[in-house]
């Protein structure tokens, strides 16, 4: 992991965690902008730049899909770090991100009951055995937020192909042990508006939140 970066107000109750590359950075003001537009509400978003995408955010070791570059298992280190920042129990903590972050952040969920809400946007959730994964554990959190772009599933890649399928059955087995749980269809290709999709992710979360008795 590398630095981490705020945004936002630091003495704000509710705190918004995402983890980012540099690609991610550059959209940074045009999310918080929208976030901002779509809630009205007030919030700290705490970015942990990543060091190595597909070694820090991988909850298991799997082999390459794209490329040469396989998926470590560097997830529970990760979280360890984000956890520590995570200590104060009067504030509502949100886990978010975009594709394999997005991965990262609903794994997250079923590891600790610390975050509120996972806002995940077109998350990697391909990836090997991970529905399995979730058909066999309990997810900690009460709402989820789930995305994905309507064109993600029309690639040659015949793991990548499946993400349309998995994310459909993802979003009806959470529904199904009474997760508040959405799925959004946007519209394009996986790198289509990263940065207003992880936007309305955490927005849904937020408007959610302020409907609680």
């Amino acid at each position: 992991m590398q630095q981490v970066q705020e945004f936002g107000n630091a003495s704000s109750k509710t705190v918004l965690i995402q983890m980012a590359d540099d690609h991610d950075l550059e959209g940074m003001q045009s999310e918080i902008t929208a976030i901002r537009e779509m809630t009205g509400a007030d919030f700290l978003l705490r970015i942990f730049k990543v060091r190595s995408w597909n070694e820090d955010l991988s909850p298991w070791e799997a082999p390459a899909v794209f490329g040469k570059e396989g998926f470590g298992a560097g997830a529970a280190k990760t979280l360890e770090e984000v956890l520590k920042s995570c200590a104060d129990q009067d504030k509502t903590y949100y886990v978010g991100g975009y594709s394999l972050a997005g991965l990262f952040a609903l794994w997250s969920a079923y590891q600790t009951d610390v975050f509120s809400g996972v806002a995940a946007a077109s998350p990697s959730i391909w990836y090997p055995k991970f529905l399995d994964y979730m058909k066999t554990h309990n997810i900690n959190c009460q709402r989820v937020y789930l995305s994905l772009g309507d064109k993600e599933a029309k690639t040659r890649n015949q793991v990548m192909a499946t993400v349309a399928e998995r994310i459909s059955e993802a979003s009806t087995l959470l529904q199904s042990q009474n997760v508040n749980c959405t799925l959004e269809w946007n519209e394009g290709n996986h790198f289509r508006d990263p940065d207003l999709r992880t936007a309305k992710a955490f927005a849904w979360l937020l408007n959610a939140e302020k409907h609680l008795p």
